[in-house]
């Protein structure tokens, strides 16, 4: 049976082994997917140990996604772009990497029936979770796609490293005077219950969407709605969205999201 697993720091409450499940399931498919805890020091060795001893493949989270870049021996321009890795697959004694969070989030926008072919976007955070996901976000060709970011000049350098003529940087405050069709909270916010420093009439009438998930709205989706937004997603099927394009790359076929998304949010929800 073909093993793969997710390597973390923290990883306890990693889901990939249930959505990898869940995917194996739906497609016929047999496999076997563990958690693995690492640390800075053992990564690579874990890696190359879990190579040795006949693993297809490995989902990588964080704070393990540069280091991974780091000892792929080929890469894709999505990891490279992101610079970054989250999936990698081990093939004739080579590490390739490749990095499907953009394609997971742009799926799940698809899903929701977010139009982003001539749409203003606007993504909070400077971050790693924003530099993954502005190549795939560009070539649906929205009409711009602005980086807002506390720190201005965080947010400069990555305008300066796409060298895209779509691509705009602003602090936060200046946010205020654009309207934007789609706001992406790629910011750590949530995760501590705070909110990015925005001005409250920028979300009026936009689709706001959450990297961030859980049992119940975001704080940054429930202070959105509060604030006239006209739709909000959480990132749950973001995280569904780029497991499948994983598996994917690994088994060669794509499987179905929705039914998986639709499991766990009824687990969260505390339902059979």
């Amino acid at each position: 049976m073909d093993r793969y697993l997710v390597i973390g720091n923290p990883i306890a409450q990693s889901k990939s082994p249930t959505i990898h499940s869940l995917f194996a399931d739906q497609v016929n498919q047999q496999i076997c997917y563990q958690r693995l805890l690492s640390n800075s020091d053992t990564f690579e060795r874990d890696i190359r140990t879990f190579i040795t001893s006949g693993g297809k493949g490995a989902n990588i989270t964080a704070p393990f996604k540069q280091q991974a870049l780091a000892i792929c021996d080929d890469v894709s321009a999505d990891a490279k772009a992101a610079g970054a890795v989250n999936t990698l697959s081990f093939v004739d004694g080579k590490i390739y990497g490749d990095n499907t969070d953009g394609r997971g989030l742009v799926s799940d926008l698809l899903n929701h029936n977010v139009t982003l072919s001539g749409a203003r976007i606007l993504v909070l955070g400077a971050g790693g979770a924003c530099r993954g996901v502005i190549l795939p976000l560009l070539a649906h060709q929205p009409e711009c796609l602005v980086i807002a970011n506390r720190t201005l000049s965080k947010a400069q350098q990555l305008v300066e490293h796409f060298a895209n003529e779509k691509l705009m940087a602003i602090d936060y405050n200046t946010t205020r005077q654009y309207q934007f069709d789609l706001i992406i909270n790629a910011t750590s916010a949530s995760l501590t219950s705070s909110l990015p420093a925005i001005p409250c009439a920028v979300v009026n009438d936009s689709i706001c969407y959450d990297m961030v998930y859980g049992a119940e709205p975001t704080a940054f989706l429930s202070w959105c709605t509060q604030n006239g937004a006209k739709q909000t997603i959480d990132g749950l099927g973001m995280l569904v969205g780029q497991a499948a394009e994983s598996f994917c790359i690994w088994r060669g076929v794509k499987p179905n999201s929705t039914p998986v998304i639709n499991k766990l949010r009824r687990e969260f929800q505390g339902e059979a």
